[in-house]
């Protein structure tokens, strides 16, 4: 389960999503969650839908990590739906026994919601997959220079994303690296009760908090032996450019927004 989080990772390439300049990526994912809400029928979140299936074609990442991507998030899911099937008491009964039963509202609610999140999931993940973190944290900073007359730290908060991006991945991997570890000493990791397991955790958890802790000692020694004081006198290697390609795909993206919002208003 551990490797099929993909959160985080970034994934090289020369797609268009690829070259699109990371503030309007940023903007356009923004606007691409609106999009997903704001479509309160079907029909609106196939508009959606279509969007997100069309981003993932042009960015030529193999659909099989937006797969992984969801994975995770399955319990959750599943938990969700039923919650939502045995609370929701309006419209006509489908099943009953004794007090539990199930209505064609909660159905509804429960696929809707499961449609709208996995989409939620997948759509989002573009924006790590196709933008490396330290161009996300130039991009971040860019949108949020105007704080700076705020005397606001736009350049600490965007580097302290960017790291813990970053290090989503390096964690993942270094928990992995500690359960197989675990289960060569003999460690029962994945049978016994509940409890039994969650005590389990605790031979998991100290040796990630101390690799943890200690992965950040290190960072922290490195970034002081470069002079690295924040984001005074600062430049950039690159600079962020936008072009006709930045515009057009906000445009549609736009186009797909009003869409999406006009669909769900007729079908109601």
């Amino acid at each position: 389960m551990l490797r099929d989080i993909t959160i985080g990772q970034y994934f090289p390439g020369n797609s268009l999503i690829h070259r699109l300049d990371p503030r309007f990526k940023i903007v356009i994912t923004v606007l691409y969650i609106v999009m997903l809400f704001a479509g309160g029928s079907y029909i609106g979140l196939a508009v959606g839908a279509v969007y997100t299936f069309m981003a993932i074609a042009l960015s030529k990442i193999k659909p099989k990590m937006f797969v992984k991507s969801v994975k995770p998030i399955i319990p959750f899911l599943l938990v969700t739906a039923i919650i939502n099937l045995l609370l929701v008491s309006s419209g006509e009964v489908i099943w009953q026994w004794k007090f539990l039963k199930i209505t064609d509202a909660g159905l509804n609610i429960s696929i809707f919601m499961i449609i709208r999140i996995v989409l939620l999931i997948a759509g989002t993940s573009l924006l790590t997959y196709t933008t490396s973190p330290i161009t996300l944290t130039d991009a971040i900073e860019r949108l949020l220079s105007p704080l700076k007359k705020l005397k606001f730290p736009v350049h600490e908060l965007a580097m302290m994303m960017s790291i813990a991006l970053r290090f989503i991945p390096t964690l993942i991997e270094e928990t992995d690296k500690i359960i197989s570890a675990q289960k060569a000493r003999g460690a029962e990791i994945d049978t016994g009760s509940f409890i039994a397991r969650a005590k389990n955790l605790v031979s998991i958890l100290v040796p990630l908090f101390i690799s943890s802790f200690r992965r950040a000692d290190e960072l922290a020694t490195a970034m002081e032996c470069r002079c690295y004081n924040g984001g005074t006198g600062r430049t950039r290697l690159r600079q962020l450019r936008s072009a006709p390609r930045d515009y057009i795909a906000l445009a549609v993206t736009v186009m797909f927004l009003a869409g999406a919002v006009i669909v769900s208003k007729i079908t109601k």
